[in-house]
Parts: structure tokens; sequence; C-alpha cells
């Protein structure tokens, strides 16, 4: 049985200082740094004209941040399962911008977004949790709406691969890096939570879905072993 919402919730409530490091990233994450500025650049460059970015599962609000450095003093809407992520992120990120700060504690499922309302969707680490495909196209679509005409998506996520083989190689290569990155017990340690509470996609379907659900162009920003940065422009 997959982690249910209140288990991934406790678990983000406990792990706030680790999710605050502008610096690092999330460091089980294979070239988090990279993927933030890329994210932020792409962001920029697409949608220059922005006022209103939507953070969802901002954590402690680091690509929020990140963005600021490139298109300051914009209005943030952040929503996250964790009050004290949100607590985290909200102080940082007011601290940042001379717009507006919203804060909205919940599951991207559940949350009622209205149409045409921001300029910029950033979901960092955060897709994974969706489970069925219902789900997915779900909420692909309620992002699309939820974006003006021009706006544009953002994603970093862990992706699963298409073809059976090529997981095996991805799980392998990730597991070398995670035991560099500290020893064997840390990476089953990861293993073991990804497998209970991950459901990830493959970024070739992800991609598709943005299609389907109406943006207009999608583009990949950068892909290394099963973790990839990419988004959409809406038309």
């Amino acid at each position: 049985m997959k982690s249910t919402v209140d288990e991934i919730r406790r678990r983000f409530d406990a792990d706030v200082e680790r999710f605050s490091n502008l610096e690092t990233g999330q460091s089980a994450t294979v070239d988090a740094p990279l993927a933030m500025a890329l994210v932020a650049q792409a962001a920029a460059a697409t949608t220059p004209h922005a006022r209103h970015v939507l953070d969802v599962g901002c954590g402690a609000g680091n690509y929020t941040l990140k963005l600021l450095e490139r298109l300051p003093n914009l209005d943030a809407t952040l929503i996250d399962l964790s009050q004290p992520m949100l607590e985290r992120a909200a102080s940082r990120v007011g601290q940042a911008t001379a717009g507006r700060v919203t804060t909205v504690q919940g599951d991207i499922r559940e949350v009622e977004l209205h149409g045409g309302q921001f300029d910029l969707v950033l979901a960092a680490a955060v897709l994974h949790h969706l489970r069925t495909d219902e789900e997915w196209e779900a909420v692909f679509a309620a992002l699309h709406r939820a974006l003006r005409p021009g706006g544009s998506i953002w994603v970093f996520d862990l992706v699963e691969s298409s073809i059976p083989a090529i997981s095996g190689v991805m799980r392998e290569r990730y597991g070398e890096y995670l035991t560099a990155l500290k020893d064997e017990a840390y990476r089953d340690h990861v293993f073991d939570y990804v497998e209970k509470e991950d459901t990830p996609r493959p970024l070739v379907y992800q991609l598709d879905l943005l299609r389907k659900v109406g943006f207009a162009q999608v583009e990949v920003l950068h892909k290394t072993v099963c973790f990839a940065a990419f988004g959409a422009v809406k038309a």
C-alpha cells in the first residue's frame, strides 16, 4: 500500500530544515540546484511579464525564491500539504518580494483554482504523489485552466522510464549516486520511501499529457538518470 496523504504530510512536517537549503536543493535529488536554476531561467524567459506565480507543493519556497531573483516582486500563491512548510515558505518568500503572498494548505487534487488566475506555475518534486491516470489528467487540466493565455508551467520531478529495462538501468545509476552521496544504508532508505510513497510517470507520458490538456508548446530543460526538468506554454 502506498502512503496516504496524511502520512506524506507528517513526513514533510518533520523535514522543514532539509528543504530550506537554497544552495543545495534536496540532496537526494540528482542535479537539484541545476534544475532549480533552469526552471527559474526558463520561466522568466518565456513569461517575462508575469505578475503572479503559483507554487504547487512549494515546500520551504526554494523554487519561488529562485524565480524571484529573475522576476522580482511577483505575487505568490503557495500550496503545500504541510503547514510548517507553508509557514517557512511564506516567511522566506515574503522577505524576497513586495508582492502579495498567499498560502493554501491542501492537496492539489482538491484545491479549487480559478481560471486565468496565474501567469506561472511551478511544481517541484510534487506531482509524483499523484496516483491514477485520472488524477494526473485532472491536475494537469486544472493547472492549464488556472494559467492566463501565454502563461507557462515548469516542473522538476522524479520520473519513471517507459521501457522496463531502462528502469533497471536508471535505478542502478541512482543507487550509485545515493551510495556515493552517503552510503548503502542511505540508498536503501531512499529506495524504501520512494517505493512506499511515490508513483512517478514517464517523462514522455507527462509531455503527452501537457499537450492533451491544451498546452501549445512543451519543452525538456534537463534530464539525468530518473529526474527531469520540463515545462509548457499556454497559447
